[in-house]
């Protein structure tokens, strides 16, 4: 069930969630956008242009990120807005043949603005990984009834 806005206030929680990350989740989202950059699979490829590891995609990242708020609102199309920065990328270690993720993803929400005459609410993302903000600024903008 979709929240009412007149229900909700600044500060108010929408929740949180943890998603684990394989390179296996990588690799099925590389097929899915068409971003095939080496850097998102290849150790070797990404350790050789510095980076520490394998990362995963910024914009899995985000899409990771949103669905918490598409959850809370119950229709993805709620979401008119989503903007962030990203600030760190999510190093995702190689953990093949285990049930081990590669990496976690924290994310939690709060609504952080409500506008009256749009019926919208902004809800305020926190994303970590690795005991690091990942995105900054993670804002999502939700129409609601």
């Amino acid at each position: 069930m979709s929240p009412s806005f007149h229900e909700l206030s600044a500060g108010q929680d929408i929740g949180s969630r943890t998603i684990a990350v394989t390179r296996t989740d990588l690799v099925k989202y590389a097929g899915a956008s068409g971003d095939f950059n080496p850097i998102h699979w290849n150790e070797a490829f990404a350790t050789g242009v510095e980076l520490p590891g394998v990362i995963a995609h910024g914009m899995f990242t985000m899409g990771a990120a949103v669905q918490l708020v598409t959850d809370w609102a119950g229709d993805p199309a709620a979401v008119v807005d989503f903007q962030t920065r990203f600030t760190k990328p999510v190093l995702v270690t190689d953990t093949t043949g285990t049930d081990e993720p590669g990496a976690t993803i924290e994310v939690s929400g709060a609504i952080g603005k409500l506008d009256a005459d749009a019926g919208t609410a902004r809800v305020d993302l926190t994303v970590v990984s690795a005991g690091q903000k990942v995105l900054m600024k993670a804002q999502a903008v939700v129409r609601l009834s």
